[in-house]
């Protein structure tokens, strides 16, 4: 095994011991959760080792570092989440290769993906990405759909073409009145999930929670936790 491979697998064995504490204390099945692996500035050749250890969802949040990186992967059976806002000018490639897009929070990009899709004859899975700093009407620091959007996004998503509404995303705000609040900030978006999943049943995925605060986002209920640092560590970009 080579170092890096070793250095990845103890890594991920450590994230796995975490995310299994976190459900058994909150009364959850380890099954209940999955692991996304957050692979940004890291190469193809770690994306290749994860898949060997087991890791079958990864995630980019940059088109240019992830269209080249999914295309040297095209052999692997993976799961491409993309999960850094999206501008309408990306969505044509990002459709070509994300199996889910983790980041919609607005209805010109819901167009723009449902015409990509369509046109590479594919399937999108979408999520709507709640910003819990965001007012009415207002988008948040780090993007996203203030709460009070969400109805209006899931109506377009479950109508438009090669889309399929999956659920809410959110990241922990830095401003307004969940911040330093982690807890209680998925916990919200878990009541979020909640109302959307009455009129949406099939809509029933929670991304929440990264390398600082998965075991918040597992206890608040999240079925989809997104983990770079924690896996891959912290070291200068490689390439």
């Amino acid at each position: 095994m080579t170092d890096r491979k070793t250095e990845l697998a103890a890594n991920l064995a450590q994230v796995e011991e975490r995310i299994a504490s976190a459900c058994a204390a909150a009364g959850r099945e380890r099954s209940d959760v999955t692991l996304i692996v957050v692979t940004k500035t890291y190469p193809a050749s770690d994306v290749r080792l994860l898949h060997e250890l087991g890791v079958r969802h990864v995630a980019e949040n940059r088109d240019q570092d992830a269209a080249p990186k999914a295309a040297a992967c095209a052999d692997l059976d993976l799961s491409w989440h993309f999960v850094g806002q999206l501008q309408t000018n990306k969505v044509r490639s990002v459709a070509s290769y994300a199996d889910t897009v983790q980041s919609v929070d607005r209805a010109r990009l819901i167009a723009s993906l449902s015409t990509a899709a369509v046109r590479a004859e594919r399937e999108l899975g979408c999520l709507i990405q709640v910003a819990l700093d965001a007012e009415s009407g207002e988008r948040g620091e780090r993007g996203g759909v203030a709460p009070g959007g969400i109805g209006e996004l899931a109506a377009l998503l479950e109508k438009a073409p090669g889309l399929r509404l999956d659920g809410l995303m959110t990241v922990a705000p830095l401003a307004g009145g969940y911040a330093g609040r982690q807890r209680a900030a998925f916990e919200r978006l878990l009541e979020l999930s909640s109302r959307l999943r009455a009129d949406h049943p099939a809509a029933n995925m929670v991304s929440a929670g990264m390398s600082a605060d998965l075991e918040e986002a597992v206890a608040a209920g999240a079925t989809h936790v997104r983990v770079g640092t924690a896996v891959l560590g912290d070291r200068p970009r490689l390439g």
